[in-house]
């Protein structure tokens, strides 16, 4: 899992050097929000805070939660795949924007499905006893990392989503995996899983923790949809047209 999390960085940075080459100037705070989430993954799966999470609850609770909610934010707020957009040839890039108009790219990315596969699969994994195995196995570093960006790009990720609904659902479900991930929390404070010290104090930071994460989450949200209508702004309702390439991209030769 560190290997992978060192190749997403160095294939980030790669693709910020493609976007200079060409002239474009890519934001400054993407590459710090990418070079973040890249280290507080690599410090959840790897070093002091992994071998103590094994048997100490609360070194559990905040690895789980810098893989899990922090890194996958931040990872979000990074852009990738905006800048993939910009870095790749124009055939893949295009290659790239019909993937993220299929099927099951839509499925997959919709508020409501990310939810069910962040939130569900922590139920699974703290209420059936996995949650020893998080540590030793890379898939499930994985799920939580993947899971957890899912969601955070379903909510509020500046990336481009031609199928994302508006910011009322988005809201709704946000607000119903925020409830979800407190009662798992009091859940695990009077139920911490078998095997681990400071079951209790673990439990509070989940909860307390989450609750930051799940905040920034909350004005990215409330920020986009003020943006949309904000007093005095002049909104023009246009037929919605299929999603399309950066105009940078489609004129390209």
């Amino acid at each position: 899992m560190a290997a992978a999390i060192l190749i997403l960085a160095v294939a980030y940075a790669a693709g910020v050097v493609a976007v200079t080459r060409r002239g474009r100037r890519w934001p400054a705070r993407r590459s710090v929000c990418w070079a973040a989430g890249s280290v507080a993954a690599w410090l959840a799966v790897t070093g002091p805070l992994t071998d103590a999470a094994h048997y100490d609850f609360t070194a559990h609770a905040v690895a789980h939660l810098l893989l899990g909610m922090v890194a996958p934010l931040l990872l979000v707020f990074g852009a990738p795949v905006t800048l993939a957009l910009r870095a790749l040839p124009v055939g893949y890039a295009r290659a790239v924007s019909r993937v993220l108009r299929s099927g099951p790219v839509r499925a997959v990315t919709h508020p409501v499905t990310a939810a069910l596969l962040n939130g569900g699969g922590l139920w699974i994994l703290y209420a059936t006893g996995l949650s020893h195995a998080i540590h030793t196995s890379p898939w499930l570093e994985f799920h939580l990392l993947a899971a957890g960006y899912l969601f955070a790009a379903a909510i509020a990720g500046p990336d481009p989503a031609p199928h994302r609904p508006g910011p009322a659902v988005r809201g709704v479900v946000l607000v119903a995996f925020m409830a979800s991930h407190a009662v798992l929390a009091k859940y695990l404070y009077g139920h911490p899983p078998v095997g681990f010290a400071d079951g209790e104090a673990g439990a509070q930071v989940m909860y307390y923790g989450g609750d930051l994460v799940d905040l920034v989450l909350v004005v990215a949200l409330c920020r986009e949809w003020y943006g949309s209508v904000a007093p005095g702004r002049r909104v023009v309702r246009r037929p919605r047209a299929p999603w399309r390439l950066p105009e940078e991209i489609r004129t390209a030769r």
